[in-house]
């Protein structure tokens, strides 16, 4: 049976609804906060920038399209534990109730380098950065009924290799694209697993995931490769806007059709209206996915509230 097409304009309103967006400055993630916003809800922006965020902040207030909704700004680093435990503590002390949490930062195809914490750069803010803010976050969220938290993963998902012996690339040599890749599947893996303990709480928040296709963002710019030098010059070219890209993980926030475990992205893959996908078959391995858990609890610390 073909699915039922979903059109932005689907999006029920969510007046008093509260809704955190990491990277919620540019890109997807400010797509996104504008899309929810403009449906009435509140958005924290979760930014490692301040003032790059205050900025984007300002043009969601001051749009004539903004509606009901409000937005603010918070500083989040998830290149940093610190930083992570911070910025999850104060939003606990205000009680503050989360709706929804995406996950929807992230950076590719970076030189190699190393966060705070000595990860490898792309696992340790796009996978271990936000496994942790979501276990620190999970009682925010268990608070509300059907909230959600979708992780927002890539096309890059599917050629990736998880290799839960050497996370760092430690022992291996060093690929930016591999790293990447790798880091997009254990956004799919996390969501797996978190799905499946938060049924075993019969609890009623559910996770998703979602991937935008291709999608006009500064990311893959960032670095001294070849492969960097072309993604500056065709991204403009050969993408969608970061309006189109969007769609696939808003769909999945706000949906009240969409169900846990759930994967969402454009019709033809690289492009095309957001419908439930397939991911890849190692991203649906559920020993991969326990065993990332693990490990992943082990290097940040983070233990969740299970």
């Amino acid at each position: 049976m073909s699915q039922k097409r979903w059109f932005i304009t689907d999006i029920p309103d969510l007046s008093g609804k509260m809704v955190c967006i990491t990277g919620a400055n540019s890109g997807l993630g400010f797509e996104a906060a504008h899309n929810v916003v403009r449906a009435g809800a509140h958005v924290i922006m979760a930014c490692r920038n301040v003032a790059k965020a205050e900025a984007a902040a300002q043009s969601l207030r001051v749009g004539a399209s903004v509606g009901s909704g409000s937005v603010e700004v918070r500083q989040l680093d998830l290149a940093s534990l610190a930083s992570v435990r911070r910025f999850s503590e104060q939003l606990l002390a205000d009680e503050i109730e989360l709706d929804g949490l995406m996950n929807n930062a992230g950076l590719m195809g970076l030189d190699q380098s190393r966060t705070e914490d000595g990860f490898e750069t792309q696992i340790g803010v796009n996978h271990l950065g936000h496994f942790a803010l979501t276990g620190l976050l999970l009682p925010s969220l268990m608070k509300r009924p059907n909230s959600r938290v979708v992780n927002v993963s890539s096309m890059g998902h599917i050629p990736g290799k998880i290799h839960l012996d050497d996370l760092m690339c430690d022992r291996r040599r060093y690929s930016r694209w591999g790293a990447y890749f790798q880091s997009k599947l254990a956004n799919i893996l996390f969501t797996n697993e978190l799905e499946r303990r938060l049924r075993e709480t019969q609890s009623t928040t559910i996770a998703l995931a979602a991937h935008p296709g291709t999608a006009r963002t500064e990311l893959g710019k960032t670095g001294t490769s070849a492969t960097n030098f072309v993604m500056r010059r065709l991204t403009p070219v050969l993408t969608r806007t970061g309006v189109q890209g969007c769609e696939s993980q808003v769909r999945a926030m706000v949906d009240p059709q969409a169900t846990g475990r759930e994967y969402y992205g454009p019709k033809y893959q690289m492009f095309g209206a957001p419908v439930k996908a397939t991911p890849s078959k190692r991203a649906r391995n559920m020993s991969d996915a326990r065993r990332l858990w693990e490990i992943s609890e082990e290097l940040t610390g983070v233990k969740y509230p299970f």
